[in-house]
């Protein structure tokens, strides 16, 4: 699950963000000359864009959907990411993934291949700009060495700058977190987050039939978790009809239960019989999708039953972010 922001500390010096004026320490004069103190100066403005939360910080991108459910629902997968520009000559892949060891927002390898998180702990409330910084940060770093989080900006580019849009967005999930090696061998802190990581994966699949649609397993049920591009008034009212009219499973023994909200998009999650796998899901998800894309063009009123099922759907859902 994606992790809350951390307040970033001052280090009280100076330090370039991109712009003419440093960042200094809240209480400290500001480097303009205004003899006003930071905080109630530049770093008004700097602290306002921090703080303000993108609602969608991966509209435009493609893929939109499995980016969110990469950065909340799904342990260990990766996806090549491939830049507007191409690759620097130095740099044979760049590759997004879950999560990577110790926790670091990005590695380059020693061949120079370069590999971003997008689980870690973000400075702003912008993910897109505070992800596009760490992927120039490690295309520019040292191979054989992490790279370091950042203290954010409120400039700079997104992900939707960078990112090549034509290219496609093809997650593969894995059962574990071996990627991280590629085949070199595990040693000291890097073995023991390895150990730690596979430790806590949760079986997960995605579906070949659907779009963004994850199975997973827990002990006793198995759960399918599918995060759609739907307006979120729209769909409820469609799952409301769908729920109403008894429709909303996914074959016998399950059972719609509620809905995360998440980065702006809503996440309908459905418990399944414990013998229910990936694969015995994908003929009920693509029916299920069907019958959703029909509901979706209805523009009736909801009828009172539909009315307390939609009551009951906004009740059980949660926001993750």
């Amino acid at each position: 699950m994606a992790k809350k922001r951390r307040p970033q500390k001052s280090t009280g010096t100076a330090q370039r963000t991109g712009g003419e004026i440093p960042v200094v320490g809240a209480r400290e004069p500001c480097p303009c000359g205004s003899r006003r103190r930071y905080k109630a100066c530049h770093g008004r403005e700097d602290a306002r864009a921090a703080a303000e939360l993108v609602r969608r910080p991966f509209e435009g991108l493609r893929g939109e959907c499995d980016w969110v459910a990469l950065r909340e629902l799904v342990p260990a997968a990766t996806v090549e990411l491939r830049p507007r520009d191409g690759l620097p000559g130095d740099v044979p892949s760049l590759t997004l993934a879950t999560v990577l060891p110790m926790a670091w927002p990005a590695l380059r390898r020693d061949d120079g291949s370069v590999l971003i998180a997008l689980q870690n702990d973000t400075p702003t409330g912008d993910l897109s700009r505070d992800l596009a910084d760490v992927l120039l940060r490690a295309l520019d770093g040292k191979p054989g060495e992490p790279i370091v989080p950042g203290s954010g900006t409120s400039e700079g580019p997104r992900l939707q700058d960078l990112l090549d849009p034509e290219a496609p967005f093809e997650p593969r999930v894995h059962s574990g977190f071996e990627f991280w090696l590629d085949g070199a061998p595990a040693a000291g802190p890097v073995a023991a987050s390895l150990e730690r990581a596979n430790e806590a994966a949760v079986p997960t699949a995605r579906l070949a039939g659907v779009e963004a649609a994850y199975w997973c397993e827990v002990p006793g049920r198995n759960h399918l978790r599918w995060v759609m591009p739907h307006d979120e008034d729209t769909l409820l009212d469609a799952l409301a009809r769908l729920h109403a009219s008894g429709s909303s499973g996914l074959g016998e023994g399950t059972r719609l239960v509620g809905s995360f909200r998440a980065h702006g998009l809503t996440v309908p999650v459905w418990d399944l019989p414990s013998a229910m796998g990936a694969e015995e899901c994908e003929k009920p998800a693509a029916s299920f999708g069907e019958r959703l894309s029909e509901a979706l063009a209805q523009t009736s009123p909801l009828t009172p039953e539909e009315r307390r099922a939609r009551s009951g759907l906004t009740n059980r859902q949660v926001t993750l972010n």
